[in-house]
């Protein structure tokens, strides 16, 4: 791993949905950066796609001064009840110390109650779904597979792809030709996209 650089918080919880931020976490990793898994507590949990993982840490733990970017995956808990509500909350300590968070899917939702979508610019599955939150954040809802505003990157259920390009963006691990190679080849699966990441190796 690259000294030089502080981990990446990946959180998890029962339910999360797995397959939204394993692109993400592959090319982090890849481009040096630690992930480590951020629970509850330190109690082992269940993804929706029966993974069981143990947290790295709990989340009474992890500081926004020791991290480079909290990541949040959706999962079913966020719609049931205020499980995950400390998730959010968390969020809101890295936003307003300076240090990114990157929400998928149910994420955004969690944000929206917490009120970090109010004032900037996002995006989730569907402008309703976070409109059933009571949110205040309507008129800043965009259109797109993935949204980055300021610190703050949001994108649905569908756009796992997306999602790691704004977060690659963001951190500076890939960059103009090249990240737009990467976005074309795992969500096109443009064979050209291939030779490029290759010749710059990124891929």
């Amino acid at each position: 791993m690259n000294a030089g650089r502080k981990p990446v918080h990946h959180a998890v919880y029962d339910t999360l949905a797995d397959w939204e931020t394993g692109h993400a976490t592959a090319y982090l990793a890849r481009a040096g950066y630690e992930i480590r898994t951020v629970g509850p507590s330190t109690d082992p949990v269940t993804s929706i796609g029966g993974l069981r993982i143990l947290p790295d840490l709990a989340l009474d733990d992890v500081r926004p001064e020791d991290s480079s970017l909290l990541i949040l995956p959706g999962g079913d808990l966020w719609d049931t009840g205020d499980d995950l509500a400390p998730f959010a909350r968390k969020a809101r300590e890295f936003l307003d110390a300076g240090v990114p968070v990157a929400a998928i899917c149910g994420a955004t939702a969690g944000l929206a109650r917490e009120g970090l979508l109010d004032d900037r610019e996002h995006t989730s599955a569907v402008s309703f779904y976070l409109a059933a939150t009571g949110y205040q954040g309507g008129k800043r809802y965009v259109d797109a597979d993935a949204v980055t505003d300021g610190g703050l990157i949001t994108a649905g259920p569908t756009e796992p792809v997306a999602f790691a390009r704004e977060i690659f963006r963001l951190l500076g691990v890939y960059e103009g030709e090249v990240l737009d190679a990467w976005y074309r080849l795992f969500h096109d699966s443009d064979p050209e996209a291939y030779a490029v990441l290759e010749q710059a190796g990124g891929q």
